[in-house]
């Protein structure tokens, strides 16, 4: 295992700056997740971190050990990219077996390598197949086995689910995070999937227009979100306007209009001060409740129901309070409630979040 740390990398590519002045420390072992919109210079990082783009400005560290200037076949690293890049005349045994024979690594040894990487990805009867016989999951699996079968120092995972369909992408991103774990080997995983980034990683780094915007543990990122382009990009969020009226130890009082005096605890509030503020409510957290239903001491507001996106297990509700619209997503027993209903919009001061105005 070993760490891999980015020093005030830049990327520029003529006039244009694909990643600006960047610093990133992941811990040995750690699952990382680099997640933005497409452009965002989340892949360029990647490529970056792999050798096959020099940085323009900065230093990349693995190990301890300065690579700016090493090769990628001398950075033992694993890469799986998003189209997999097996070799089609070669076997799934053949495939995995690649990047030994360009190591020092003793002939007798590499079956058994081969096919103890094969069985850690679930594979172990396939190695004489080609790779055209396999479905979409096994092809990704025979790039994951010949990415870790050199044992490598990092793994780097540039959207390897994204050509996958949504039930196998789960079962998958299930698959891998096993993996990884077993194994320990520090990974950097590129997706613009919120629910991969949330479901697999230790550390979600979260990057727009080539800058991070945060860094922290899925949990801190989506409950506490840094800025108000996180809260849109993780999840559906309401934004609303409002006031800090005043600020202490135990966290902010924001005057939101139409939802009155919110208490919101310091940890969901960092970097609030009195005045100008946004108040964060993510869609799930507001709770629509038939008028005149317990309302267990939330806040809460008078509500009518403008649009209905039925969903299955839950539906998204776009609701008029007062003057703005609001987005709640609800789990739902029966049917949901209709357009034109009258409903009391709640939710918890605890679940929401705060940002400065401007």
């Amino acid at each position: 295992m070993s760490s891999v740390l980015l020093k005030n990398i830049v990327k520029r590519f003529g006039d244009f700056t694909a990643v600006h002045k960047t610093t990133l420390d992941i811990p040995d072992g750690a699952f990382v997740t680099l997640l933005g919109p497409s452009g965002c210079g989340k892949t360029t990082t990647l490529r970056m971190i792999a050798g096959l783009l020099d940085p323009t400005e900065g230093d990349i560290v693995i190990g301890g050990r300065r690579v700016n200037d090493i090769p990628i076949h001398k950075r033992n690293l694993g890469v799986v990219f998003q189209n997999y890049a097996l070799f089609p005349h070669k076997s799934v045994a053949e495939n995995v077996a690649f990047g030994l024979r360009y190591r020092d690594v003793p002939k007798a040894d590499i079956p058994r390598r081969v096919q103890a990487a094969l069985e850690l990805v679930q594979l172990p009867d396939l190695g004489a197949r080609r790779p055209r016989e396999l479905s979409g999951g096994q092809q990704q699996r025979v790039a994951l086995a010949r990415a870790i079968v050199i044992e490598p120092d990092v793994l780097l995972l540039d959207e390897p689910l994204s050509a996958l369909d949504a039930n196998l992408r789960e079962d998958m991103r299930v698959e891998l995070k096993r993996i990884q774990e077993r194994i320990g080997v520090t990974t950097v995983f590129v997706t613009h999937d919120q629910s991969e980034a949330l479901a697999m990683s230790d550390r979600i780094v979260v990057m727009s227009a080539g800058r991070v915007e945060q860094v922290g543990a899925p949990e801190q990122v989506y409950n506490a979100p840094a800025s108000e382009f996180v809260a849109n990009f993780l999840g559906a969020s309401n934004i609303v306007p409002c006031m800090c009226t005043r600020r202490g130890p135990e966290g902010a009082t924001l005057e939101a209009p139409g939802l009155g005096a919110i208490a919101v605890p310091a940890a969901r509030a960092p970097k609030l001060r009195e005045g100008p503020a946004k108040l964060v409510l993510r869609a799930e957290k507001l709770q629509l409740l038939p008028e005149g239903a317990p309302c267990d001491g939330r806040i809460t507001a008078p509500a009518v129901v403008e649009t209905v996106d039925y969903q299955g297990q839950t539906v998204r509700y776009f609701v008029r309070i007062g003057e703005r619209q609001f987005q709640a997503i609800n789990l739902i027993e029966e049917r949901p409630f209709a357009v034109g209903a009258r409903v009391v919009a709640a939710f918890r001061p605890q679940d929401c979040a705060g940002l400065p105005g401007t």
